[in-house]
């Protein structure tokens, strides 16, 4: 098959840089396009995946975002014609979704949080194959109509990417870090996106408690880069890093968005979620299994090498050939029949 694979943000490209690998391994022809949004071109770049640049993160209004989604579908769907592919793959990529419609490309999306409700309402219509984790109620994606569509799978998506990852100390290196001395990680809120519409007060007391600590802080945005860069008192990375590693290494994280909460979580790490939107179904069953825990305080933000390293749960590794199989075999039979 020829397979053409869409990101739109960074935690897609290491969601699907697995199933890329699995499929170029099994034979298939796959194209890449990426959209210029947070480190999304850097972790291609890193990775080693070869893509091509097709449009950019228009802002954080419902008109910004509606004509990025336009335009960026007018120009997917511009470039795809007449490249013969027989799939289309994206994790929550509206504007691969309907250039593939457009096309009449079999397409599947993956997704897991289910309250970005404009964005389910456009995927889950138009594609062929809904691949989510097993913890979204089916009956919470029906209203954007994915009835019959849904392919569920086990676990975390982060569970499936990590699942051959060893941690490379040369990160610490890089950025300047005592090993011997406690770490933090902190993610910046998605302040970009619809289902995030507001400051979140607890974050920035977060951060004021780890300032002048080694707190490596990742921003989303070169604005928020900019912002921390002048505050002083944090690591700011320059460009994508080895963040897996790093959460690896971490003795806590502290994150205002989903996936590398997440990453914390399949990699054995203490993290807390400061994300103030609607809670999902997936961190709801974490926070109930104490594997992360919602902050409520900023005072709860203790920073201190812990001790349970290489003690705790034993990770749990998830075959990434299934994301394959629920991505692309439940499209192609939905296509043809």
């Amino acid at each position: 098959m020829r397979v053409w694979v869409d990101f739109t943000n960074s935690p897609h490209v290491l969601v699907l840089a697995p199933v890329i690998e699995r499929l170029r391994g099994a034979g298939h022809e796959v194209e890449v396009t990426a959209r210029d949004f947070a480190q999304t071109l850097g972790l291609c770049e890193r990775l080693g995946i070869e893509e091509v640049t097709i449009g950019r993160h228009r802002g954080a209004s419902r008109a910004a975002k509606a004509r990025g989604l336009l335009d960026r579908s007018v120009a997917l769907t511009r470039w795809g014609r007449g490249r013969g592919f027989d799939l289309a793959l994206g994790h929550g990529s509206n504007d691969v979704t309907i250039a593939a419609a457009l096309l009449r490309i079999p397409c599947s999306t993956m997704f897991d949080y289910e309250w970005a409700t404009v964005q389910h309402n456009v995927n889950c219509r138009l594609a062929q194959g809904v691949v989510v984790p097993e913890a979204i109620p089916p009956e919470r994606l029906t209203r954007y109509g994915a009835r019959g569509k849904i392919h569920a799978y086990p676990g975390l998506k982060e569970e499936y990417y990590l699942a051959d990852f060893e941690p490379d100390p040369a990160i610490l290196g890089q950025l300047g870090l005592d090993p011997e001395a406690p770490i933090a990680v902190v993610r910046t809120p998605p302040a970009v996106s619809l289902y995030h519409r507001f400051e979140n007060d607890l974050f920035a007391q977060v951060l004021e408690r780890l300032r002048g600590t080694q707190a490596v802080v990742l921003p989303r945005t070169g604005q928020q880069r900019a912002e921390l860069a002048r505050s002083g008192g944090f690591v700011v990375p320059e460009q994508a890093i080895d963040a897996q590693s790093l959460i690896a290494f971490a003795d806590l994280v502290v994150s205002a968005g989903g996936t590398m909460n997440r990453e914390a979580v399949a990699l054995g790490t203490p993290v807390f979620t400061v994300f103030e939107g609607r809670l999902g179904a997936v961190d709801a069953a974490l926070i109930a299994d104490g594997r992360l825990r919602r902050l409520e305080r900023p005072d709860e933000v203790v920073l201190a090498k812990r001790s349970d390293r290489g003690g705790g749960p034993q990770r749990i590794r998830r075959d990434p050939a299934l994301l394959v199989d629920l991505l692309v075999t439940p499209a192609m039979v939905s296509w043809r029949g």
